[in-house]
């Protein structure tokens, strides 16, 4: 029985079985539009207002981890909170379900691109999509920001990253890495400023349950990180068992294999990091793609569910679909995109089972768990600059960049707004914010209209 004890709250919800558990993420999962931004947004409602199975401290301090990691923190995210709620099953479950629907999604995508080249009609549902999913995106960063800006240190620090980044393009992984000595460092000094929130000694749930008293593998060892890294990393490259006998070290599904392997290790800051290197290996190395196709993919990759880094499962491809191979076109490709998507996920789940329960033993040390409470206010900054990043893109045709000095930043071509999707766009945050229709009733509703206005325009 674990030391702790249950917390008594009539009013709390009861613990979530497994069953609830898959569900719920299933649901997410097909919901989970909008970005890194929207996705985490869709988690916070879900998890942290709605059900209320993981507190506001848990779900930030899971998330300044993730922050941290190469890969889509998205879905690292909802590995974490998985794993939280019911160990390395539950982990495994909610980061692979919330990668299904728009992995699905993205291979048909492909094919038909592949073929025809032609996607009006998703386009036009996606379009209508994409302004509920502002709204969403908006509410989460004022509710998440509400919460963890405490105090002026905090709401600097957010400050300090969202101008960073939107304004001066610093690399993300520095950015964080400032914010993570600054918080140590002040947690040393003046922890009253720089408490994490997540710095609690219960470590509970809202509910009535604990999460420590569910969690078989929640205290770090050595052994049991050793059995990850050797389960995980076999895992990882255990494809090439097959496509090397099959087709060699040379064919085209070895290095894409092998290329995504390596992306997977790199792609600090999510997908924006790395989509213009993939793009130029892609275009001008490897030959896979035509110029302007990567974007082209990027397109369909921002309006399905599941993580935006599932365009490297079009560039996954479209290199196989393309290549001189005995299979035919279709199978080949497929085969791509799944070997594309195993080498691009499956060391998330490395990551996190790896690192998490170190993590989570971290919220008993005051200066660390300052440096993480530091990093989500920086993270609150992340979050504006991908909302206004996907404000532009929804809004605007065409957005370009300004490049003076040290100055790098995005800027609209203000000729090409789109008054339709601005129109959907306040629309739809009047749904939500004024007449509180609800985050399902709001994306139908809007998907609806942009079929509308895909078969009058």
């Amino acid at each position: 029985m674990s030391t702790f004890q249950l917390v008594e709250d009539i009013d709390a919800p009861a613990y979530p079985t497994f069953a609830e558990m898959t569900a719920t993420f299933a649901k997410i999962s097909a919901l989970s539009f909008g970005g890194p931004a929207g996705q985490i947004a869709l988690m916070h409602k879900v998890l942290v207002e709605d059900k209320r199975w993981i507190s506001e401290e848990r779900f930030l301090h899971a998330l300044s981890y993730c922050t941290l990691l190469p890969g889509p923190e998205a879905q690292q995210l909802a590995t974490y909170i998985g794993w939280l709620l019911h160990g390395t099953k539950g982990g495994v479950v909610a980061g692979t379900l919330f990668v299904i629907p728009g992995f699905f999604v993205i291979l048909a995508l492909s094919a038909t691109y592949a073929r025809f080249q032609q996607t009006e009609i998703l386009a036009s549902l996606f379009y209508g999509l994409k302004a509920a999913v502002l709204a969403i995106v908006v509410e989460a960063v004022l509710r998440v920001s509400k919460r963890a800006l405490k105090n002026g240190v905090m709401l600097a620090v957010a400050a300090v990253a969202f101008v960073a980044l939107f304004f001066f393009a610093v690399p993300f992984p520095i950015v964080v890495l400032v914010a993570g000595i600054v918080g140590y460092t002040g947690a040393r000094t003046r922890p009253d400023v720089f408490k994490s929130g997540a710095h609690k000694a219960e470590g509970h749930l809202s509910g009535p349950a604990v999460i420590d008293a569910n969690v078989p593998d929640l205290k770090p060892s050595w052994g049991l990180a050793a059995r990850t890294l050797l389960v995980w990393g076999a895992l990882w490259i255990a494809p090439l068992l097959v496509i090397i006998p099959l087709f060699g070290w040379d064919s085209t599904f070895a290095s894409v294999f092998s290329f995504f392997s390596q992306m997977a290790v790199v792609t600090f800051g999510g997908a924006y990091a790395v989509l213009a290197y993939v793009a130029q290996e892609s275009v001008q190395t490897f030959g896979w793609l035509n110029p302007g196709e990567m974007i082209d993919g990027l397109a369909l990759a921002e309006t399905t569910p599941g993580p935006l880094v599932l365009v490297l499962t079009f560039v996954g491809f479209l290199a196989t679909y393309r290549a001189p191979l005995f299979l035919d076109p279709l199978s080949a490709g497929v085969l791509g995109a799944f070997l594309t998507t195993w080498a691009t996920f499956v060391p998330c789940f490395l990551w996190i089972f790896l690192g998490a329960p170190f993590i989570e033993r971290l919220r008993s040390n005051a200066a660390l768990s300052g440096a993480l409470g530091t990093i989500t206010a920086a993270v609150v900054g992340v979050v504006l600059n991908l909302a206004i990043w996907f404000a532009l893109h929804v809004v605007f045709r065409q957005v370009g960049e300004i490049a003076t000095g040290p100055l790098r930043m995005a800027w609209p071509d203000w000729s090409s707004v789109d008054p339709i999707a601005l129109a959907l766009a306040i629309l739809a945050a009047v749904a939500m914010f004024w007449f509180k229709l609800g985050m399902v009733k709001t994306l139908i509703l809007f998907g609806t209209a942009g079929l509308l206005v895909g078969l009058v325009t």
